[in-house]
């Protein structure tokens, strides 16, 4: 078997999203509160940089002295701005991501979502498994990635997936991302049902990813066909759970964290069993704590 031979199964899947070393990273506070890691190269360099940075015992905080969430979001605007003429950070995406200490607190300030990764904070997104029954069983609408997506290009995916900006409502975000990314009129959007979340704490090497998930089941009339409006899809095929399952299972030809919404709506449909002999671990494992292993800054790694 060659080194790049995949071996079936579907939690490698579970398994290559939380495959992370905390102890190489040291925690982002604002306000009093840890929101977040960086590595110790990346603290250095916003340790250099002084305000709106400052150094908290082996970590970094946003300045004690911006106490109100608009005045610390645009403190920070201003850093990432610089960290990008610098070359430190990709550009901004405009999109802005809550960092607060956890979903449904109050946000303590806002983050550009190209930074996000790079702070180690939490981020949240939807994603929206759309299906059909027919006679022979439950049919799912999968979407291919286009060629020119930086993240997971050809790759195929949900048929509606998105990450959850500031200021909107997940009802809101889930008819926005219908819309734009499968053509669903909001009325048929809004019949998506929630049921669930996955979690998953995956390193990555420009920082750490902290990720939540919300799931929404959605059954599409029989005649619907979705078209992509906003560029993200190549374009949508109608595959029977069986081979849904099959090229999860076989394969690395999913986008990353969409192998775990498609095996969690294969548990909840009852085509993984617990026969299966990965169905414990797998449903144990797609719902991880974000932040399992508390990091050892008192004896930290040389870096």
């Amino acid at each position: 078997m060659s080194a790049d031979a995949i071996l079936p199964g579907f939690l490698r899947h579970v398994q290559a999203c939380n495959r992370h070393d905390l102890t190489g990273f040291r925690p982002f506070a604002v306000g009093g509160r840890t929101v977040g890691h960086v590595r110790p190269g990346f603290l250095r360099k916003l340790s250099a940089m002084g305000p709106p940075f400052v150094a908290d015992g082996d970590g970094l905080a946003l300045h004690p002295g911006l106490e109100s969430p608009a005045g610390r979001t645009r403190a920070m605007s201003q850093a990432l701005a610089r960290l990008v003429d610098e070359g430190e950070i990709p550009p901004l995406r405009g999109e802005m991501y809550a960092v607060g200490p956890g979903w449904g607190r109050p946000a303590l300030m806002e983050m550009d979502r190209a930074a996000v990764p790079f702070f180690g904070v939490t981020a949240y997104g939807l994603h929206v498994n759309g299906f059909v029954r027919r006679p022979d069983g439950i049919h799912l609408w999968v979407a291919r990635r286009s060629a020119d997506r930086a993240v997971a290009p050809g790759r195929y995916d949900n048929l509606v997936a998105g990450g959850q900006p500031a200021g909107l409502s997940l009802a809101e975000n889930l008819v926005k991302e219908a819309g734009e990314e499968a053509a669903l009129p909001p009325a048929l959007a809004r019949r998506a049902v929630p049921v669930g979340a996955v979690t998953y704490l995956m390193e990555q090497p420009h920082g750490l990813k902290p990720d939540v998930l919300f799931l929404y089941d959605l059954e599409l009339p029989a005649d619907f066909i979705p078209h992509n409006t906003d560029g993200e899809v190549e374009r949508f095929e109608l595959w029977p759970l069986s081979r849904v399952a099959a090229s999860v299972r076989d394969s690395d030809d999913w986008k990353f964290n969409v192998n775990l919404t498609v095996i969690d709506f294969l548990i909840r449909h009852g085509w993984l069993t617990p026969a299966h002999p990965e169905y414990l671990d797998l449903c144990q494992g797609l719902r991880r704590p974000l932040f399992p292993v508390a990091p050892d800054y008192t004896n930290p790694p040389k870096v």
